[in-house]
């Protein structure tokens, strides 16, 4: 788990124009969803796939409802539960063989437990996790960060981090991964403290670029405006 504090200044150290970003965000935000299984965590990914947050929200809910005995629902439940009443739920077919396939194989623990995974390495739990149906290194990325807490992910394939090194760094296309891999070993550990920052600098992108066109067109009317002869 993170030290944030910690993690933020060595980054502002580390990295003069990162650290500008942070500054321009302000405190770290970034929490680790510990009520969370490991299978519900991934239940979620496979749920949100493809999907708005708020229909996918939608749909998890509706599946959470379908079982009401537990908290979360469990894999013995997707397991025994038939298609159709994955369906009522608004899986589509796709999704339902993706997350049978995780339940079962968090029976047979090629997922692993919690605390399995916590004497794991990222690695070795992303290898583990890409078996299954549906889950693809992203979405294993996504549960080291956000169910695990590990400090040190910086997901490559991830569009909102790129665009956010393209603001952030003012690369005029996206960055490649070398490019990001290079930069992030200044970040080291805590390149999962520099990708929420990131994220937060994607977020803001089109703002900066509009008030970058504002200022742009001000600068060429003023300059037309001085270069006009006096009456």
């Amino acid at each position: 788990m993170w030290n944030k504090p910690e993690a933020v200044a060595q980054l502002c150290a580390a990295d003069e124009k990162l650290a500008r970003l942070i500054e321009r965000v302000g405190p770290c935000r970034l929490e680790a969803r510990i009520q969370h299984s490991m299978f519900f965590s991934l239940l979620r990914a496979i749920v949100y796939q493809q999907l708005a947050g708020p229909a996918a929200a939608a749909i998890l809910a509706r599946v959470e409802a379908l079982f009401p005995g537990h908290e979360f629902v469990l894999p013995e439940d997707i397991v025994d539960a038939p298609e159709e009443l994955l369906r009522s739920a608004g899986l589509s077919r796709t999704k339902i063989a993706a997350v049978r396939d995780l339940a079962a194989k968090t029976l047979d623990g090629t997922v692993p437990a919690l605390a399995q995974a916590q004497q794991m390495t990222d690695q070795e739990i992303v290898d583990r996790l890409v078996r299954i149906r549906g889950i693809g290194v992203w979405s294993a990325e996504m549960l080291l960060i956000f169910r695990l807490g590990r400090p040190d992910v910086l997901p490559l394939d991830d569009y909102g981090v790129r665009k956010g090194f393209q603001a952030a760094f003012g690369t005029r296309q996206l960055p490649t991964k070398q490019q990001m891999l290079r930069r992030g070993e200044r970040w080291r550990p805590y390149r999962s403290v520099a990708s929420w920052y990131l994220w937060r600098a994607a977020e803001s992108a089109p703002s900066q670029r509009k008030t970058a066109k504002k200022t742009a067109k001000a600068k060429s009317v003023r300059a037309k405006t001085a270069k006009r002869p006096k009456t």
